[in-house]
């Protein structure tokens, strides 16, 4: 007897074939996801996610809060990536109020980001060699990412949930010692880099197991709305950054890594190559900072102008969006979050269908989706 689950309609399944539950209690699917996948011996004959399992209602306690309570919330989505999740509200807000971020926050902001966006491919790149059954990487990974969770605690007072930027500018400035330390960080960086190339991109194994695997194909990844690394693996240069620049990002000369074949090996090289630009990033944003302030002038009592806009950042999973709406008020009156990872896995049915059980862990690893902010 299959178990009765509201909203999926059971229908008695051929001979040979099996309806089984992938998570949503199972380390390798990142998070409470559920997945229903149909199999014929161990080929995959359809998959149907299952969310809501983490769903916290972000959008409606936003509309309850005023606008500053709301940039720690919006920590707790991408919990990965804090730093982009303030920055794409946080640039929603300062778009309505038509207010011009300090020339300095702004620099301030790009270096905290693109620090972010490497801690967060540490975690993507580190956890698909444990899926794998590499577990040397992962430790690697962490060791490497617990020197850069070191600067966010010296910068803003905390490791993960950072509530760093502000409406109008950021916290506060960055301490004296912090372009040394960051060098020292980058020089762990490189030989990580190197190490992970070796044992793990280069081993026959892992080869055979992410070459040719969960294929994605440009035009479909287009179709579903997918963005970031994952869309870039499959050929298409989208980057926010360079197609739709934003901050002083225009300022800056670095790459926006690419590959062709679209698979899960692919995905893998691109983020590995993202963080040596993130690294160029900051070192040119150090080089370049100006002096002077690090926030506007606010009120104390913040009214935003109603209005509506829509605001978007290149995170390190993609194309992270706000849609906020104003009545005028000290509380949004509606507030919608574009979350690349839930885009992202709108496109595993696809990825998955014909290919083997033991792929799957594989796809849905490459992915690299945060369930946090899937169901929000």
């Amino acid at each position: 007897m299959l178990a009765e689950i509201p909203g999926i309609k059971h229908e008695p399944l051929e001979d040979g074939r099996l309806l089984i539950n992938i998570g949503p209690q199972h380390p390798s699917t990142h998070g409470v996801l559920q997945v229903l996948v149909e199999l014929e011996g161990e080929v995959i004959l359809s998959a149907q996610p299952e969310l809501g399992y983490l769903h916290r209602c972000f959008e409606k306690i936003a509309e309850k809060w005023t606008y500053p309570q709301i940039v720690p919330l919006t920590d707790r989505l991408d919990y990965i990536s804090a730093i982009f999740n303030e920055w794409a509200y946080c640039r929603a807000v300062e778009s309505l109020l038509e207010i011009e971020v300090p020339e300095r926050a702004e620099y301030l902001r790009v270096i905290m980001a693109e620090l972010n966006r490497i801690t967060s491919h540490l975690i993507g790149v580190g956890t698909f060699g444990l899926d794998l059954g590499a577990t040397t990487p992962f430790t690697w990974a962490l060791r490497v990412r617990e020197e850069f969770l070191n600067l966010f605690e010296l910068v803003t007072g905390a490791r993960q949930m950072n509530h760093y930027l502000r409406i109008g500018g950021v916290k506060q400035d960055l301490p004296e010692e912090f372009p040394a330390l960051v060098e020292k960080v980058f020089v762990l960086l490189d030989e990580f880099l190197e190490d992970y190339q070796t044992l793990l991109l280069d081993n026959p194994i892992f080869l055979v197991r992410t070459k040719s695997i969960g294929v994605l194909d440009p035009q479909v990844a287009l179709a579903y709305g997918a963005t970031g690394p994952f869309l870039r693996a499959s050929g298409v240069p989208l980057d926010l950054r360079v197609s739709e620049p934003y901050s002083v990002y225009d300022r800056f000369s670095f790459q926006v890594p690419t590959a062709s074949n679209g698979d899960c090996y692919d995905r893998t090289k691109v983020r590995l190559e993202e963080m040596r630009e993130s690294a160029s990033i900051v070192r040119q944003a150090l080089k370049q900072l100006p002096d002077g302030e690090i926030r506007a002038k606010t009120p104390k009592v913040l009214k935003v102008p109603a209005g509506e806009v829509y605001t978007a950042v290149e995170s390190a999973r993609g194309e992270m969006g706000v849609y906020l709406v104003s009545d005028g008020g000290t509380s949004p009156y509606r507030l919608k979050w574009r979350s690349p990872s839930f885009v992202n896995l709108s496109t595993l049915p696809v990825l998955v269908k014909g290919a083997k059980l033991a792929d799957f862990i594989a796809i849905l690893g490459s992915i690299d989706i945060i369930l946090g902010e899937v169901d929000r």
